[in-house]
């Protein structure tokens, strides 16, 4: 009786290594933009396709995570915040890592083009490699703009989402992959000002390191200002109304004061710096959530209350 509670123990504790190997908490918001793309785009998707397909995008999001992980192992056994992972503490195989990394990027791709269609499902696959390719084995190690580039992989689940629905990528949905795009930078550095040492023993060219920590938060403050007016784009698009605007404003606001804060302080920095990361998620989430509002949100995820499909917002920020 208790070995075969030990051996249920045990397949627990590796059921969740494989788990965190997906970045659960990066892939939920990159899983709620989808949603949020999805429910506002103009196309009429069953609501067990629209639900197959968010699984789909759930898995194509894990899959980008655990292949990241397979390849950045070496890196993250330096680093304090990442040294504890499944792969670098030896839980789990490279090999088991990669394989399940791979099988879970083809499955996503093959189910979301059943379940929806090709347009789709093509870009869910583009996103996967372009994170693992692009921006984990070129860019992550050899230029402080991985973030900035890389970025375009966190910024197209919502495009992925209206194409579900609609089949075509219209310029609604590249406003929303915009504003994704430019709150990537500030986000991610953010969280990088704190860690800077951390990526400096692993060798990666993070742009603190690089460039030094007043630079950064110049380029904090750039993006922050640019973010603000893309922000109210869904606006003068008509895909948002009153409700959406307001958030959009007085977030947006807030988010230019911190940054601004953050760039005028000279030392003391950390806090404000971690103020401004952990603020950046509440704001990416209030922002989806507000289009989601606007367009009778509330029915539309009971349409998508499916095993899997819940959305979680922890902390992001796992490069």
């Amino acid at each position: 009786m208790e070995s075969t509670s030990f051996f249920a123990s045990k397949q627990r504790r590796r059921l969740a290594d494989f788990v965190t190997l997906t970045k659960p908490r990066v892939m939920m918001l990159a899983v709620f933009t989808a949603i949020v793309g999805l429910t506002i785009a103009p196309g009429d998707l069953a609501p067990l396709s629209a639900c197959i397909a968010v699984l789909a995008i759930a898995a194509g999001a894990g899959a980008a995570g655990v292949l990241n992980m397979w390849y950045d192992a070496d890196i993250d056994a330096l680093m304090t915040r990442t040294a504890s992972r499944p792969l670098p503490s030896g839980r789990v195989g490279p090999g088991e890592a990669l394989a399940f990394g791979l099988v879970l990027a083809g499955s996503s791709v093959v189910v979301l083009a059943l379940a929806t269609n090709l347009v789709a499902a093509g870009l869910l696959a583009f996103t996967i490699l372009f994170y693992v390719v692009v921006y984990t084995v070129w860019l992550k190690r050899r230029t402080p703009h991985n973030i900035v580039i890389g970025g375009a992989a966190g910024a197209l689940p919502p495009v992925i989402g209206w194409t579900t629905a609609t089949g075509d990528i219209a310029l609604e949905s590249l406003v929303l992959f915009l504003i994704v795009f430019l709150w990537t930078p500030p986000h991610f550095w953010a969280l990088a000002l704190n860690r800077s040492d951390e990526y400096a023993r692993a060798g990666v060219p993070m742009l603190p390191v690089v460039a030094g920590r007043r630079a950064t938060k110049r380029q904090i403050l750039l993006y922050s200002l640019l973010l603000f007016p893309a922000s109210l784009l869904p606006c003068g698009l008509g895909l948002a109304g009153a409700l959406y605007g307001a958030i959009a404003a007085i977030c947006g606001a807030l988010f230019v004061g911190i940054a601004l804060r953050l760039n005028r302080s000279r030392e003391g920095d950390a806090q404000v710096a971690q103020r401004l990361f952990v603020f950046s998620i509440a704001y990416l989430f209030l922002l989806f959530a507000a289009l989601l509002s606007d367009h009778g949100g509330g029915q539309a995820l009971a349409g998508l209350s499916c095993p899997g499909a819940c959305i979680g917002f922890a902390t992001a920020g796992e490069c």
